[in-house]
C-alpha cells in the first residue's frame, strides 16, 4: 500500500528529467508533476531541447500561477525551474 507524498519543505526543489520519459507520455507526466506541487515548491525540469510548445501549454493551463526560469539554456541541455506561486 503506497503512502501519499508529504511535502516536507515549502521551498523544496523536485527534479524532473523529461529525457527519461517516453515522448508520448511527457506532457501528461509534466502536467501531473506540476499539479502535485504546492505553493513555494519548484520542479527543476531537464530536457534535451527547448520545450517552447510545452511552455505555451503551461502558460495557457496555469496562467501566472507557475513561474518559469531558465537555469541552463544550451543546445542539448535545457534546465528550467517551474515554480508554483
Amino acid at each position: 500500500m503506497s503512502q501519499a507524498h508529504t511535502h516536507l519543505s515549502p521551498d523544496a526543489i523536485y527534479p524532473f528529467d523529461a529525457r527519461g520519459v517516453a515522448k508520448r507520455f511527457r506532457h501528461a507526466a509534466i502536467f501531473g508533476a506540476l499539479d502535485s506541487l504546492q505553493p513555494g515548491e519548484t520542479m527543476r525540469f531537464a530536457n534535451d531541447h527547448d520545450p517552447l510548445p510545452l511552455l505555451s501549454q503551461i502558460a495557457q493551463r496555469y496562467g501566472d500561477r507557475i513561474g518559469v526560469a531558465y537555469r541552463h539554456r544550451e543546445p542539448g541541455a535545457i534546465v528550467i525551474d517551474f515554480s508554483v506561486l
